[in-house]
């Protein structure tokens, strides 16, 4: 067997001395290196995110952040602050690590509580802290500081009566509670009334301050409460004031009255009044008879037009320094009503063009209204921009009463129920309803999709308001107890988003008309809410549109271009 291993041992040995043959049986494994498809990959970012996973869990945690990406272990979030000072704590001492306004401080407390207690280890009087308990300005509770507030101020009360007692004082003052002595030292009594010093005598440069200080103060009171001041003035146009008859020039003629009752839509335009410098802002026709119409410019000037006759400016009233925002005549036509942007509300007389008086509460009158009853013609109603509806007697000059419920500036005031009650509608996208001399709303219609309505319109029926709303429609509301909006009524059509176009009824109810942003009259048929007709008026905006009360088929318009039609 020996022989037979060692023979094995030697033929391998010559195995390897021999070159190898060319056979596939005898030639040796060879190792081909392995080929990937996939495209190589650079893994060194891999590898930093690795690394940096391994630091978050290492790394303690910054006390002022508010964020932490990851769970922290409990050594990490217990781990003492690393780093150098604050940068920007004066103490190096950063703002969220404070307990008290100069850094952090440990309390007395902490420092009598270790022992031993020993004079050396402490700096100050530790009689006092060991008698105060370790009480300290940091950790004494709110009732023993108001305590010793309270125990100090007695202190200096009982000094200043112990350095006044020095003068010779009657005893029997001190006992007697109808003196003042007992008065000063018992300051404390809750009926003691407040102690006034002695009034010395004012010197002569005091007196002069206080007298102009008092007259500038009374002059800057009056020019904020009441607007500006205007000298008012008036010129008549027209041939004389009284025709052969001695009539006035504002008397309707006789024979004025409806042609027929049927209102029909005009078609072209009849004449054009133009005398304002700047845009006309309203127009409002003579009460019943038409044979005058009224203008309000931004001009700051008031004018009154014919209409049957010559067709010529009358009369101009010039009594505000700012554009006039709204007109209102009285029932009878004699008198009207003016309100300006410079804070005051005016009351003409028509004929001389007379001021009769005016008023103001040094806000904007954004409407101006008469109660319609002819027993209440002395009442006015004016809407402001500081959310109010003011009520005066035009008699007195006195306000008699103010409905204060808006919560933005009012732009229309309309009487409904007979005069009874009226409704108004203001900036903050509301109808509110009041009865007439009660501050007190009645009614307050408000939804999510009402937008401002700054022109509204009574129907002639009495039945019906109609009311601009600004996004470009029309909307109608009963004027019956509940102020229903009328779903099936809606005109639209007309762009008027951000004008405060009037919106007006034909007199006999048949037609709603409105002006738009875009120069045009719209006329509407009531019973079918349909367009009926469109006329283009304006360059510009049309602002205002109204009805003749007599001439069944005449509209008149105004623009901001500064002319009046009429249609």
């Amino acid at each position: 067997m020996d022989l037979l291993q060692t023979y094995a041992d030697n033929s391998e040995g010559e195995d390897q001395n021999h070159q190898p043959s060319s056979s596939p049986d005898s030639s040796p494994l060879r190792l081909i290196p392995s080929k990937s498809t996939a495209p190589k990959v650079d893994d060194t970012m891999l590898a930093l995110t690795v690394a940096k996973a391994h630091q978050a869990h290492s790394k303690p945690i910054d006390p002022t952040q508010h964020v932490v990406a990851f769970n922290p272990t409990y050594d990490q979030l217990w781990a003492p602050i690393y780093g150098p000072a604050h940068p920007y704590a004066k103490d190096g001492i950063a703002q969220g690590m404070r307990n008290h306004k100069l850094g952090f401080a440990t309390t007395s407390w902490d420092l009598l509580r270790t022992p031993p207690l020993a004079r050396n280890n402490y700096i100050g009087d530790l009689d006092a802290l060991q008698k105060n308990d370790a009480i300290s300005v940091y950790n004494i509770p709110q009732h023993e500081q108001k305590k010793r507030k309270f125990d100090k101020k007695k202190e200096m009360e009982m000094e200043e009566d112990d350095v006044g007692g020095e003068s010779e004082v009657d005893p029997t003052e001190i006992d007697n509670p109808a003196s003042d002595v007992w008065l000063m030292t018992n300051k404390r009594s809750p009926w003691a009334g407040k102690k006034e010093g002695v009034q010395t005598d004012l010197t002569e440069e005091q007196k002069k301050y206080a007298e102009e200080y008092a007259r500038k103060k009374e002059e800057k009171g009056h020019q904020g409460e009441k607007g500006e001041h205007v000298v008012d003035k008036t010129t008549f146009h027209g041939k004389e004031e009284r025709d052969y008859q001695g009539r006035s020039w504002i008397a309707p003629p006789k024979d004025a009255k409806a042609t027929n009752d049927h209102c029909y839509i005009p078609k072209r335009l009849v004449h054009t009044w133009s005398g304002h410098t700047k845009g006309v802002s309203a127009i409002r026709f003579f009460p019943k008879y038409g044979h005058l119409i009224l203008s309000s410019g931004m001009d700051t000037k008031v004018k009154i037009w014919d209409v049957f006759n010559s067709g010529k400016c009358v009369r101009t009233y010039m009594g505000h320094s700012k554009a006039v925002r709204d007109i209102s005549f009285c029932n009878d036509g004699t008198k009207f009503l003016t309100a300006g942007y410079d804070k005051n509300i005016k009351y003409w007389d028509t004929e001389t063009g007379q001021v009769i008086s005016t008023f103001s509460t040094g806000k904007i009158p954004y409407v101006v209204k008469l109660n319609p009853d002819e027993d209440k013609q002395n009442i006015l109603l004016a809407g402001m921009s500081d959310k109010k509806i003011v009520q005066w007697d035009i008699s007195t000059g006195q306000i008699t009463q103010e409905y204060d419920q808006h919560l933005g500036a009012v732009n229309t005031i309309t009487f409904v129920d007979n005069n009874r009650r009226f409704v108004t509608s203001s900036d903050d996208k509301s109808l509110r309803v009041w009865e007439f001399g009660i501050p007190v709303v009645i009614k307050y219609i408000s939804e999510p999709h009402m937008h401002s309505m700054p022109s509204i319109s009574p129907h002639p029926n009495t039945n019906w308001l109609a009311a601009q709303s600004l996004d470009n429609q029309i909307l109608i509301y009963g004027t019956r107890e509940r102020f229903q909006l009328n779903k099936k009524k809606r005109f639209a059509g007309h762009i008027v988003a951000g004008y405060a176009c009037q919106v007006n009824f034909s007199p006999d109810g048949r037609f709603v008309m409105s002006g738009d942003g875009e120069g045009k009259c719209w006329f509407w048929d009531w019973k079918s809410c349909k367009v009926f007709r469109t006329l283009k008026c304006h360059e510009g905006v049309c602002i205002g549109c109204e009805w003749h009360p007599l001439e069944q088929s005449k509209v008149a318009t105004c623009g901001w271009d500064g002319l009046i039609k009429y249609w």
